[in-house]
């Protein structure tokens, strides 16, 4: 599967499916930076998921840092990892370092709404 596209279907493969995540263009990695929203902002926004933004506070539902909440630092979209506050490993030389954390593994719990065309972006996409 060396040609990446939009309309693929789906496959139950994992191999097929890692592929497709691969092979996809920078352009369209943004689409895999999305989490859930909290039952919430779920009820308010009609929505399950939303991209995740610089900004939104959030909380970590699995792994190591479970429970642990704050605001997203940073985002990196072809790596698919983002940093959040009080997400940290220490180092060696005693020094802290941002843990990256997958989009999957994390629930949105308050949205930054300073860009005020963020969620009209979001559902014109729909």
């Amino acid at each position: 599967m060396t040609d990446w596209n939009r309309s693929w279907a789906r496959s139950v493969q994992p191999r097929k499916q890692h592929a497709y995540v691969r092979n996809a263009p920078v352009h369209a990695l943004g689409d895999f930076i999305a989490g859930h929203l909290s039952k919430e902002l779920r009820a308010k926004h009609k929505r399950r998921s939303l991209r995740i933004r610089v900004g939104d506070k959030v909380k970590v539902m699995r792994g190591t840092y479970k429970n642990k909440s704050g605001k997203v630092e940073r985002v990196n979209v072809k790596a698919q990892k983002i940093y959040i506050t009080g997400v940290e490993v220490t180092k060696r030389d005693g020094s802290k370092a941002m843990y990256p954390v997958h989009p999957s593994n994390i629930l949105i719990q308050e949205l930054d709404m300073s860009d005020k065309r963020r969620l009209t972006i979001e559902a014109k996409k729909q």
